[in-house]
């Protein structure tokens, strides 16, 4: 099973008053685990950064003029992800954000039934705790302590092992297969007990034979091995 960890980081919150994606950052999973293959983007927003998104990003005006624009890199954007399930904190920001500048440059959206949202998630599985990222590193135990300011690589790298953990854990090794606890099962109702070879020697002593047998008959009526 192919899943992609995915974040964006845009220059505002709404595409359609002329927010636009600044960095994308990808994470590949495969059967829940990472493989090592990553996407990571800069893109030009054709737009000055608004004082709060390069507070929260760090990325200013001039590092990001000599970036792509997303038209030039949509395709291969497309190619790297796609039909795996995108899993996202959020996800209906960052889909929107995506289908927006797809839908701009005339290319195939994707579809919201291919997202996995971990928001949701966490807020099911800890209904009334915080449900941030941050959160739920603290939750994990999970080390965020790079994360001084948001990055789609960095968040999306500490999203797969927050995801990972809000999956039940990443220790798919320590699962017996069905055949071999079959197996296992089968070789236990097989096992049959065996007769000794030659018998045990009596360990009792004729004296104790002869205190027990003095003892049972004191018991008179009261005998209950007659």
């Amino acid at each position: 099973m192919r899943e992609i960890v995915l974040d964006t980081e845009t220059t505002g919150f709404e595409p359609f008053e002329g927010d636009r994606i600044v960095e994308i950052g990808a994470v590949e999973l495969h059967n829940h685990m990472p493989t090592g293959r990553t996407y990571h983007q800069y893109i030009n927003p054709q737009r000055a950064m608004p004082k709060e998104a390069f507070e929260v990003h760090g990325l200013g005006d001039d590092f990001l003029r000599d970036k792509p624009l997303f038209k030039d890199i949509a395709r291969a954007f497309l190619d790297f992800v796609q039909d795996a399930k995108l899993v996202i904190h959020n996800a209906s920001f960052d889909m929107k954000f995506l289908n927006a500048e797809l839908g701009w440059c005339d290319l195939p959206q994707l579809p919201m039934s291919q997202a996995l949202d971990t928001l949701a998630i966490a807020r099911k599985r800890f209904p009334g705790s915080p449900a941030s990222l941050d959160a739920l590193c603290r939750r994990f135990n999970i080390d965020n302590s790079a994360r001084e300011k948001h990055g789609a690589l960095l968040d999306s790298e500490i999203l797969a092992e927050v995801y990972l953990e809000l999956a039940g854990g990443r220790q798919p090794d320590l699962v017996l297969s069905s055949n071999q606890s079959q197996q296992k099962i089968e070789t236990t109702t097989e096992w049959r007990p065996t007769a000794r070879p030659s018998p045990l020697k009596p360990r009792l002593t004729d004296e104790e034979r002869a205190a027990h047998a003095e003892f049972i008959g004191k018991l008179g009526s009261a005998n209950l091995w007659g």
